[in-house]
């Protein structure tokens, strides 16, 4: 429940496609739709409040989600958390599985996964590398005059430029690799709610976390995650949510995509 609260109504979501919306029409601002997008937002100088407000929404964020590592940690103990099955941290085994994955590919076995797969621990540190990389210059650019009074002047260009490219691989990791690992596979499409609903079906996780559904039988905990399906209504409010969000996404990518192949 912490971590969809936090997808959702902590706004990492909300706040990604703002910072998204705010601030790739300033990147593409001789585009056509730069223009009416910007003026949804009331024009440059309210775009430019609420991307600020945006940023200041998701560095809240990180904030919460890094204080739940550490209560996860006080909880039951560093070493269980950052070195147990269900850590983050990238192991020998995702080395392995990557290739294994790559032998699938021409013909090999399908590789067995635990309860987090290599391409989303990627994942997970992509957003950590943007967090810092953003953030930082991001702050630099909305107080130059602070930062300046002990770095040089010519760094605000320096932090223009990063500001704006990360910005850019950012929105285009998200928008296709990040949306096809976890929507558009063949065994997820058209999407994946768990995101939303925070449950899988029982077959679901046997194909792909049998190591984990293993572990979780042996031990007894399988039995006490067991839980009821949310109503079909609910679904279908998580469902209409999650392809709003796709379709804005996917609509970006292409802007994006057609500014640069014949706006430059």
């Amino acid at each position: 429940r912490p971590k969809r609260l936090t997808h959702i109504f902590l706004f990492v979501i909300i706040t990604f496609f703002g910072l998204t919306l705010t601030g790739m029409p300033l990147l593409f601002a001789e585009e056509a739709w730069a223009k009416p997008l910007i003026t949804a937002f009331g024009g440059v100088h309210m775009a430019g409040i609420l991307h600020r407000v945006f940023g200041v929404m998701l560095i809240g964020n990180f904030v919460v989600h890094m204080a739940g590592v550490l209560n996860r940690i006080r909880k039951f103990g560093f070493r269980k958390v950052i070195f147990g099955p269900n850590s983050l941290l990238p192991k020998w085994r995702d080395v392995k599985d990557v290739i294994a994955m790559l032998r699938w590919f021409f013909g090999g076995k399908r590789p067995t996964f635990d309860h987090w797969t290599y391409w989303e621990k990627f994942d997970y540190f992509a957003v950590f590398w943007g967090m810092f990389v953003i953030g930082s210059t991001g702050l630099f650019l909305w107080f130059p005059e602070f930062f300046t009074l002990v770095l040089p002047g010519w760094l605000v260009n320096v932090a223009t430029i990063i500001h704006s490219d990360e910005a850019l691989l950012a929105v285009a990791f998200i928008f296709t690799i990040h949306f096809f690992n976890t929507h558009f596979r063949l065994d997820k499409f058209p999407m994946d709610p768990v995101i939303f609903t925070g449950t899988v079906p029982i077959e679901e996780m046997k194909r792909d976390k049998p190591l984990e559904y293993q572990r979780m039988v042996e031990t007894g905990e399988f039995e006490k995650r067991l839980v009821d399906p949310y109503p079909k209504e609910v679904e279908i409010g998580f469902r209409v949510f999650g392809f709003t969000m796709l379709g804005i996404g996917l609509l970006i990518i292409a802007l994006i995509l057609y500014s640069m192949i014949f706006g430059y």
